[in-house]
């Protein structure tokens, strides 16, 4: 800040201010702390080039015949890829930590350079109010010549002029304030998204690592065991697939017979059935466990043992199919208008039975799919819903229809 004096008529006047944004000692940090978010940026774009050759070396796999040495290699691969995704993510949310801190500080300096001004205005304003209070025949007669007269009002003039930039300073200060408070409240939601995803990755390599155990386990590390147990698994996904489809054309059938339906309005929007939003496996994932033995025709949604799962819209029950064993696969089948229906499986338990209605948001039960565990079946690795949406009896994509929050 710099102080004119005005010497006018042996009078010393009151100063005028000149407004600058001085950084002060903020400057160097926000400049170090710029530095680290540059190198953990770098560091990130370098392992997720690494992250893209794993997953094209798990697809040239995938191209390759199946056989057990094969499915091994592409667990492994696809287990790097993880670990160097967990990495990746543990360096972003370095990032953040490092862009909060900087936003801080940045804070902080525009709360002083406010406070800086707001007193060189209020400064500005005694001033000028000082100065208006005089009548300028009484302003003339102090002065032995109209030239320091003039000087005088001059002086006032650069008052008014510096009381104007330092509101406009203010105003663009706490414009800047407010986007940077912003700014932090994003990148701190950005964390807690990433420490989520980064809990979620840890559980997936845990997964995998439990998947291979199992599959060695399984056959032995024998190829010719491996084959056959290929075999068998075939044989009990078409035979439950079968049986979801021809329930659901019987009992469609069925409802378009007694009209159940006639009159409700088709919504092809769908709630989500549980409070996660974590997909674990994506709708005819390539990364999928089994994709050796079926094309997986739902999405798997994270979700601990026993966690509440609620109907994603109205409609009928088709089949509320418990189990006593782990090998037997639970779930419920839920008819839609519209042409639609609604798979829920691996259900540890079952709330709701067959013939019965139910509206969006009621409970039907509680997941399961911890291996070795009642309703499990043979088609998992850890605990998740597996959710199926399908359109006249084709499974379709369930992203494409649900909403987050209806």
């Amino acid at each position: 800040m710099s102080i004119f004096l005005f010497i006018v008529g042996g009078l010393v006047l009151r100063p005028a201010f000149v407004f600058s944004e001085d950084t002060g000692g903020n400057k160097a940090e926000i400049d170090e702390l710029n530095r680290q978010i540059a190198e953990k940026k770098e560091k990130v774009r370098q392992l997720e080039q690494s992250i893209e050759e794993y997953k094209k070396k798990v697809q040239q796999k995938q191209s390759e015949a199946v056989s057990l040495s094969n499915q091994i290699a592409i667990l492994d691969n696809y287990t790097v890829q993880i670990e160097l995704d967990i990495e990746a993510t543990e360096e972003k949310l370095g990032t953040l930590t490092l862009e909060i801190e900087s936003l801080g500080l940045s804070i902080s300096e525009k709360e002083q350079v406010i406070t800086r001004q707001k007193k060189i205005l209020a400064e500005l304003i005694r001033t000028l109010h000082y100065e208006n209070n005089k009548k300028y025949i009484e302003i003339l007669a102090a002065y032995d010549s109209f030239s320091d007269f003039y000087g005088r009002v001059h002086y006032v003039k650069n008052v008014e002029r510096d009381m104007g930039e330092s509101t406009k300073t203010i105003r663009l200060a706490k414009e800047d304030l407010e986007n940077k408070k912003q700014q932090t409240e994003e990148r701190k939601l950005s964390y807690e998204e990433l420490k989520q995803k980064l809990d979620n990755r840890k559980k997936d390599l845990e997964e995998q690592g439990e998947y291979k155990e199992q599959l060695l386990f399984a056959t032995k590390s024998s190829e010719l065991q491996y084959k056959t147990q290929l075999a068998n698994l075939r044989k009990i996904y078409q035979q439950i697939d079968a049986e979801i489809s021809s329930i659901e054309q019987q009992v469609r059938r069925k409802l378009e017979e007694e009209q159940r339906f006639s009159g409700v309005e088709d919504d092809t929007q769908f709630s989500w059935p549980t409070q996660s939003r974590y997909v674990t496996a994506y709708f005819h994932d390539e990364n999928y466990p089994y994709r050796n033995i079926f094309e997986h025709p739902a999405i798997d949604i994270r979700a601990s043992h026993g966690t509440a799962i609620h109907a994603t819209k109205s409609g009928y029950i088709a089949r509320a199919r418990t189990c006593t064993t782990a090998s037997c696969y639970a779930y419920v089948m839920i008819i839609h208008s519209g042409g639609f229906s609604t798979v829920y499986g691996h259900m540890s338990s079952i709330s709701v039975s067959e013939d019965q209605y139910v509206s969006r948001g009621d409970l039907i039960g509680y997941s399961g799919a911890t291996p070795g565990t009642v309703g499990a079946g043979p088609f998992t690795t850890g605990p998740h819903l597996h959710f199926e949406i399908r359109k006249n009896g084709i499974p379709v994509n369930p992203l494409n229809y649900l909403v987050k929050d209806y």
